[in-house]
């Protein structure tokens, strides 16, 4: 999320570099004034600094304020320029501003180069691997909300709401006379307060109304708000304050809790009084966020207090009375995970969370899990369209589970984060005129290469062929008939050289269509698709000038295949020799002719049966693979590259 959204994300302390080099970015950095730190820092690339702290730097004053373009310009550098010396949280940075551009299939390559990368005991590790559960998986899953911006949206940020009965309590930088030239260096922007505003009868809108509390709000950051199923007492989010910010030893004023109970009094009915910060505070690191469970026993928020497993994570305290509270406890890792879990809400049994921990759409994803006291599922992504390529986050629901409120800073919206009434979309609503188009693209597991010409095969729930199609040269396939929403079918495909493959979907439940990327991977790491031809790739099989015989460093790299063929019995080869054109036209096509066939017969000798090599056939210098023909002057490596055996699949 942007701008003023991520101070309360991420004042959740961000313990990055010290270096002495550019202190004052770095100080501004510290103290995540990132607009500054990001023009000081980029002025220094200027004048030709590309060293990989630096780049890191950039990069994380922008993915910090959730600028992803510009992080994605940083990382892409940092990443090609130090791949083997980046740290593996790079990776996942740079997979994070790849999906924030909206370059999902470069998003999926880097996820999983940083599970791959990442040492630590991660739950991340597991998600993006995407073993289990792809991308793809996550972009597939069924719509199950429409959404609607409010009215009430500023240019500036909006978020954080919740219900005070009919009426929605959320928290705005909206510019006002009174707060014209109080700005906050994070983002030149307004500081945070609560706002009230009425919700309509339908629930698709808010009118503001007026400043939530003037005892409550101060000069400072208020943000993100829970109220007692009474609604006598509230617990908030605000810097830690008192008449001037509070620092703690690294500098930063972090975010504390706070609690006030309503003053009935007649002379100032609606107010709050008896203002007090909670027992577990720290000036050295932050809380916020809170929510109450059901009963209004337990008080759930987010801290990067220790014992925290990631950058935020979600804790809860029993809520005891009289101000004290049980020590907090961590969730534990089945909820939070090495990435940042934060904005937790609870209903009917289920806590509703943001994280860009676990496998999603873009930034911040809205995920729920299913509670059964401090116990909790597996978390589920709620899907697009709720989650889109940015930070969504904040999500309340009412009682009934049908209509409520998310935040975003999504493309489109009024601006920097904005509030968005949230429907239910009812199956029974959209099941009867509704129909899919189910179409996708086949790749390369490996490579991310398209493939074409793969047997795709679409299957109903109960196993009969419903249709099968052919990829495109680019790799893309579509089934051209509708299908029913909300249906499970199976998806397989195949192509010689690859291991079949298959994929369950369930499709979308409104009129839309259904993308589903399928990967194939190759029988063998050595199999290679080359101008729409199988073929075995080995290195390259030296001989001495002039001669045909097998040297010992061809004779391992032919091992190689002969290993694979005994690996492979069904497989059939072609083998193919060419020269260079150094030399005259007919000794070359003697000379590879003559190289062919000792290749041939050296597979033979080593166990691979005649009748699996089909031919074996030296074509000279008439298939050359650049412009170095007779009289045209090359150097050694250009004429080595033409100077090459190829061995090609014809059945497997």
């Amino acid at each position: 999320m942007t701008k003023n959204i991520t101070i309360l994300l991420l004042l959740f302390s961000v313990s990055l570099f010290a270096q002495k080099t550019y202190k004052n970015a770095d100080k501004l950095f510290e103290q995540m004034r990132y607009v500054e730190a990001a023009a000081v820092y980029e002025k220094a690339i200027d004048r030709g600094d590309n060293s990989m702290v630096l780049l890191q730097k950039a990069g994380d004053s922008y993915y910090f304020n959730t600028n992803m373009e510009e992080a994605y310009k940083w990382y892409d550098l940092l990443v090609s320029q130090y791949r083997d010396e980046v740290d593996a949280e790079y990776l996942f940075r740079f997979a994070h501003s790849l999906q924030g551009i909206g370059d999902y299939k470069a998003a999926k390559k880097w996820m999983k180069a940083f599970a791959k990368a990442s040492t630590k005991n991660d739950r991340r590790i597991d998600d993006y691997a995407q073993k289990e559960r792809t991308l793809a998986d996550v972009l597939a899953i069924p719509a199950q909300f429409e959404l609607k911006n409010l009215s009430i949206n500023t240019a500036y940020s909006d978020f954080g709401p919740a219900y005070y009965g009919n009426k929605l309590v959320y928290s705005s930088a909206v510019d006002t006379s009174y707060y014209i030239k109080r700005r906050y260096h994070w983002n030149d922007q307004p500081f945070l307060d609560f706002y009230i505003g009425q919700i309509n009868a339908a629930e698709n809108e808010v009118k503001r109304e007026k400043i939530f509390s003037k005892v409550i709000n101060t000069k400072y950051h208020e943000a993100t708000i829970a109220f007692t199923n009474d609604g006598n007492r509230i617990y908030f989010t605000r810097n830690n304050y008192d008449v001037d910010l509070k620092r703690g030893e690294d500098g930063i004023s972090h975010l504390k809790l706070y609690t006030a109970v309503r003053n009935d009094s007649l002379d100032r009915k609606d107010d709050w009084s008896d203002v007090h910060e909670l027992p577990f505070n720290s000036k050295d690191y932050s809380t916020g966020h809170p929510t109450l469970s059901e009963d209004g026993s337990k008080l759930y928020f987010v801290s990067d207090m220790p014992g925290t497993i990631g950058a935020t994570d979600i804790f809860v305290v029993d809520i005891l009375g009289d101000n004290t509270y049980s020590t907090p406890r961590n969730l534990g890792p089945k909820v939070n995970t090495s990435g940042r879990e934060m904005f937790p809400f609870i209903a009917k049994g289920v806590m509703y969370f943001a994280s860009d921990g676990h496998l999603g759409v873009g930034g911040l994803d809205v995920f729920e899990s299913n509670m059964d006291n401090d116990l909790f599922s597996d978390p589920r992504n709620l899907g697009k369209p709720l989650n889109s390529k940015l930070d969504d986050f904040g999500f309340i629901i009412n009682e009934e589970g049908e209509q409520g409120f998310v935040c975003s800073n999504r493309e489109g919206g009024v601006g920097d984060d904005d509030i968005y009434a949230i429907q239910r979309i009812a199956p029974e609503d959209v099941l009867n005129d509704c129909k899919q188009l189910v179409k996708g693209y086949v790749i390369n597991a490996r490579t991310q290469e398209r493939i074409a010409d793969a047997t795709v095969s679409l299957y109903g729930e109960n196993g009969v062929k419903l249709s099968e199609t052919v990829s495109k040269r680019n790799g893309d396939y579509v089934f051209n008939f509708d299908l029913d929403c909300a249906e499970q079918y199976d998806i397989k495909v195949n192509k010689l050289g690859y291991t079949p493959n298959s994929k369950n979907i369930v499709t979308s439940s409104i009129s839309s269509e259904t993308v589903v990327p399928l990967d194939l991977e190759t029988l063998s790491e050595l199999i290679v698709e080359d101008g729409g031809l199988l073929k075995i790739k080995v290195g390259i099989i030296f001989f001495d000038l002039n001669k045909d015989y097998i040297r010992p460093d061809a004779a391992m790299e032919l091992n190689k295949i002969v290993t694979l063929m005994s690996q492979q019995p069904s497989i059939e080869i072609r083998i193919e020799s060419h020269t260079d054109a150094r030399a005259d036209d007919n000794y070359n096509m003697e000379l590879s002719q003559r190289r062919a066939i000792s290749t041939k017969n050296y597979l033979i000798r080593q166990g691979i049966a005649k009748e699996r090599i089909l031919s074996a056939q030296g074509f000279g210098e008439t298939q050359l693979l650049n412009v170095c023909s007779n009289g045209v002057q090359c150097d050694e490596v250009q004429h080595q590259i033409n100077r090459r055996s190829e061995f090609i699949i014809e059945k497997m």
